[in-house]
């Protein structure tokens, strides 16, 4: 009994970590993948159905699924990323004229191009390949 309330628990946590990973998809104050990476914690503790549904998802696909194999990106996944984050932290900074709140953006989108930079390793598109079928198409 102890151990289906707990894997409930579980469950729950990790839709709770998807909903908010999700607003942070939309929101660029609110980061992403920490909340899918929870999301996905959870799930695999709680369930290998709701663990096999979550890696299903375009939502875990896009954003964590390299960061979660091999912690890393390519190119185009950190482009993507933080074109939209950017450009979203840059509207909220124009829409809003206080000053501190416009220097907590500022300290954010370093941020998030710090991290993007420094911490997650970029990885060609073959490489990719290469880590997830074992081989590349040279002969």
């Amino acid at each position: 009994m102890k151990k289906k309330l707990k894997n409930t628990v579980y469950i729950i946590l990790g839709f709770i970590f998807v909903a908010i990973g999700s607003l942070g998809v939309i929101l660029p104050v609110l980061p992403t993948t920490p909340f899918l990476l929870l999301a996905s914690f959870f799930f695999t503790k709680g369930s290998e159905r709701f663990n096999a549904w979550f890696m299903s998802t375009k939502l875990y696909k896009n954003y964590i699924e390299d960061f979660v194999i091999n912690r890393s990106m390519t190119l185009k996944t950190k482009i993507k990323l933080l074109a939209f984050a950017s450009s979203m932290l840059i509207l909220s900074a124009f829409i809003v004229k206080i000053i501190p709140f416009r220097i907590f953006i500022a300290f954010l989108f370093i941020s998030k191009y710090y991290y993007f930079i420094f911490r997650i390793k970029t990885i060609r598109v073959e490489d990719k390949k290469e880590f997830y079928y074992g081989q590349t198409n040279e002969i």
